[in-house]
């Protein structure tokens, strides 16, 4: 912190309006909070810090993520037989020649990308391989009930139930609120998850408004 000249019977030495304005900018740069790297304010007396919870884990992967009917289309360059478009089989698998059969649900674009590339490494010096999405037919979730909009939409990124709600035109003035359920099904068996559309709304409850996954159906009563 900048030093202050002071008289000898305790005053201010202002030597300057400039020195003076040199001196409160620093008295004041020494006090303002720090920012930490993760957004939230560091502790320091009497600043305001923002809980972690509310900030919320990371997103493991902010890219489209395959899921089972997705159609990709697959080449390799200067190679005109390894050019192919290809479905994400049910059971999340693609096949491609000389790389066999390989996982794809739950992987994105650039992941599939890399796990063709090693595979091929072994009979083709450095394959430069392209990926790309042609049909996004398996990431979808369902909005039915008393909605504006009801029907299918594709998630190209992260979707909580709010979201979904929006996408679908919002509720109809008939809807229950209270009785919102996200059908899923989950180690195949189906599971109803409640949402209270109320609470949500006045900031409460807000563990309720999940991210939604390929193949949920949202119905609203």
């Amino acid at each position: 912190m900048p030093k202050i000249p002071f008289h000898a019977s305790g005053g201010l030495a202002v030597r300057s309006p400039f020195a003076l304005l040199i001196a409160v900018l620093g008295l004041a740069a020494c006090s303002a909070p720090t920012i930490s790297p993760d957004g939230i304010s560091a502790s320091s007396p009497g600043s305001q810090t923002v809980p972690r919870e509310a900030v919320g884990p990371p997103l493991r992967d902010a890219g489209y993520v395959l899921e089972p009917g997705d159609i990709i289309g697959i080449s390799v360059w200067r190679e005109p037989d390894l050019q192919d478009t290809v479905l994400v089989r049910p059971d999340g698998g693609i096949s491609f020649p000389l790389a066999g059969e390989m996982d794809a649900e739950g992987k994105t674009i650039a992941e599939v990308s890399q796990d063709l590339t090693q595979r091929l490494e072994e009979f083709i010096p450095d394959p430069v391989v392209t990926v790309s999405l042609q049909q996004m037919e398996g990431n979808r979730v369902y909005v039915t009930g008393r909605v504006n909009q009801p029907g299918a939409f594709v998630l190209t990124r992260p979707v909580d139930v709010m979201q979904a709600l929006s996408m679908a035109g919002g509720l109809s003035p008939f809807a229950d609120k209270d009785a919102i359920k996200v059908l899923r099904r989950s180690g195949g068996r189906q599971i109803a998850i409640p949402f209270n559309y109320k609470a949500v709304q006045k900031g409460e409850g807000l563990r309720q408004n999940i991210l939604l996954q390929a193949g949920d159906t949202l119905i609203v009563p």
